[in-house]
């Protein structure tokens, strides 16, 4: 009911997260809530023509602005400012709306010790490990940064299989038509479906349409759909014996947990009348043992994207899988840029930098950012 209930979607002015809130818009559209109120978060609203790195992040911006699609031009659209701090604490919320303002302290690079990228691609080389994940929140370049480190061991000489939660043509625009990569789409709703179908199907065979009923009531379940997705990746896993796996997303803690415990994933299988593959029996071990399989975390030199980064890695310790590199992505602090407003955005960024670092024990690798669109053979400059 438009009168009472206005949806409000958050994005950036960045093509990959503009598409993701007109997806979401559409398949809200699509369920009748129609009132609909677009937000564009970080807009940098002005820009120093002296200064290369900001001029580029302006015309950046500028571009996907531009390609917002149609079907979210038709509502209000909102923007809010790029800000040189980070929006934490009251204060912080307070001075958003109103507050410009930018340091005026030195910005000195008392950056820790850390790595590239490539120093992660040759130790997986060298390390024969066949199963590599990365995650993080949503928008830190996950499957960027799965790309190029596919990208940096087909250059080895390796088969490698690219897999991905992301739509398929996204993937195939950043990895283009590199040779001895291939591409692999895990559509988690046609997953969901597909898992659905062969366990009705087979509970049809020997069930009433009573029994049926509570089978269609388990099948509705969260658990379900991780199950479905995980099973989409045993999959994967299991037909690709002389491949390098890369897959820019990973079972969650909660999933390897449900999986492993035998008696509670068991039972979601009893209840709705399915069955464990053994891809999937095969799979769990793997992802256990550290010399097969790495699971690479990305996160932003911000607050947010570093505390769910953490919560996702101590989901996975908790439930036995070892996070040992971390990747900071689009860190303004390794740029060139001689901005005021982007110094102090650099400034604020260090001592994020400086918990990852101690987090990960100083297996950190960090990635300036960029002024192009990453993709194809600019994978290369990540390296």
């Amino acid at each position: 009911d438009g009168s009472q209930t206005t949806l409000i979607l958050v994005t950036r002015p960045e093509k990959a997260p503009i598409w993701e809130a007109k997806r979401a818009s559409d398949e809200l559209g699509a369920l009748g809530i129609r009132k609909q109120l677009l937000v564009m978060n970080g807009v940098l609203q002005n820009y120093d023509s002296m200064d290369k790195v900001e001029a580029a992040l302006f015309a950046k911006q500028q571009t996907a602005l531009k390609s917002i699609p149609e079907s979210l031009l038709q509502y209000p659209i909102a923007t809010l400012p790029l800000r040189a701090y980070n929006i934490t604490g009251v204060k912080n919320v307070r001075r958003l709306l109103s507050d410009a303002s930018v340091s005026s302290e030195k910005f000195t690079e008392n950056l820790p010790n850390f790595h590239k990228l490539n120093d992660i691609v040759e130790e997986i080389y060298e390390s024969g490990k066949k199963i590599i994940f990365t995650m993080g929140k949503g928008g830190v370049g996950k499957t960027t940064i799965a790309a190029a480190i596919a990208l940096g061991l087909s250059r080895k000489g390796q088969k490698v299989r690219l897999a991905t939660t992301d739509p398929a043509d996204h993937l195939n625009l950043v990895v283009g038509q590199e040779k001895g990569i291939s591409v692999s789409h895990i559509d988690e709703k046609g997953e969901l479906k597909n898992y659905q179908e062969k366990v009705l199907a087979k509970a049809r065979q020997t069930m009433s349409e009573e029994d049926l009923e509570y089978v269609k009531e388990d099948l509705r379940s969260p658990c379900t759909q991780e199950i479905a997705v995980f099973r989409a990746f045993a999959d994967i896993v299991a037909k690709s014996d002389e491949e390098t796996v890369v897959l820019d997303t990973a079972p969650t803690g909660h999933t390897i947990l449900l999986l492993e415990s035998t008696e509670n994933y068991n039972q979601q299988i009893e209840n709705t009348g399915g069955e464990v593959t053994q891809a999937e029996k095969d799979l769990l071990p793997r992802l256990k043992n550290p010399d097969d399989t790495e699971v690479i975390i990305v996160t932003l030199a911000e607050t947010t994207p570093f505390y769910e980064a953490k919560r996702l890695s101590d989901d996975l310790k908790r439930a036995g899988l070892m996070v040992r590199w971390w990747v900071v992505n689009a860190s303004y602090s390794l740029t060139e840029t001689t901005s005021r407003f982007l110094k102090t955005k650099a400034k604020e960024e260090v001592h994020w930098i400086q918990k990852v670092n101690e987090i990960s024990n100083g297996n950190d690798a960090v990635i300036p950012w960029k002024p192009f669109e990453v993709k194809g053979k600019n994978l290369f400059e990540l390296l």
